[in-house]
């Protein structure tokens, strides 16, 4: 049986932790190494079990507790090329760490397999992730992209569980405390996906067979869990959906998330 625990996820700081019999991964590492031990162990983890870190670009919030992890651990380091020429830059990663470029073809580690596909954020390289477990169920990790590509649509394809980002609410952050240019960015196609932006892709997933919903990377100044949820039940509805009968459908949390088992 495999679950799935996004520890963190708003703008301060995203780690998601994947797990299955054979030990665990994570997506992102944007949290003190301390924090992702203790949240780890509420989600019924461990960090001795984790054997690979996916990161899907190099912003702050994505990589914080990332180099004392990975002195502290075994795991392997998966990037694309140019984020990890990024992590070099930044001094990220040991010189004991096994660092592996992920390209267009699939990998292996701990009997999961994971494939990379591009988002559109404002960093070169910038990535989602797409796994198929052990027990054959598959999950997708998006957060962090302007807009929804064709690419990552085939991506999400197939998947029992995505994650998706749905970051902010576009009035709230019109009328919020940003600076125009900070709104101007997270408006951008290379920014990240509002609440309306994300319910629009919702359909497409339930209908290719995606019941299990969460939706990540909040904003704690520009959203709020009640209005992303009833976005994306809206659109939902449309279409005759509801939430515990055709698909199930959470908002994770800034941290202390509740596991979803798949």
């Amino acid at each position: 049986m495999s679950k799935i625990c996004p520890l963190f996820s708003s703008s301060s700081g995203n780690c998601t932790y994947i797990g299955t019999q054979n030990g665990g991964i994570l997506v992102d590492a944007g949290a003190s190494f301390k924090g992702i031990c203790e949240a780890l162990l509420r989600a019924g983890g461990s960090i001795d079990e984790i054997t690979a870190v996916f990161i899907t670009h190099e912003h702050d919030d994505h990589i914080k507790g990332l180099k004392t992890l990975l002195n502290k651990t075994n795991a392997m380091l998966f990037a694309s090329q140019t984020t990890l020429e990024a992590l070099e830059r930044l001094d990220k990663i040991p010189a004991k760490t096994t660092a592996c470029v992920i390209t267009d073809s699939k990998i292996e580690v701990g009997g999961i397999v994971a494939d990379r596909f591009a988002t559109s954020h404002d960093c070169n390289g910038s990535s989602g992730y797409s796994f198929i477990l052990p027990d054959k169920k598959r999950v997708a990790v998006c957060t962090d992209s302007g807009i929804i590509t064709d690419g990552m649509r085939r991506a999400f394809i197939g998947n029992d569980l995505v994650l998706l980002e749905s970051n902010h609410d576009i009035e709230m952050l019109k009328r919020g405390p940003y600076p125009p240019h900070l709104k101007m960015r997270i408006l951008s196609d290379k920014g990240h996906l509002s609440n309306n932006a994300c319910a629009g892709e919702l359909n497409a997933l339930l209908n290719s067979g995606t019941t299990r919903l969460i939706l990540g990377h909040l904003s704690q100044h520009n959203n709020t869990p009640m209005l992303a949820q009833a976005t994306a039940e809206a659109a939902l509805m449309v279409n005759g959906a509801q939430n515990g009968r055709d698909y199930i459908l959470t908002v994770a949390r800034p941290q202390n998330n509740g596991v979803t088992v798949i």
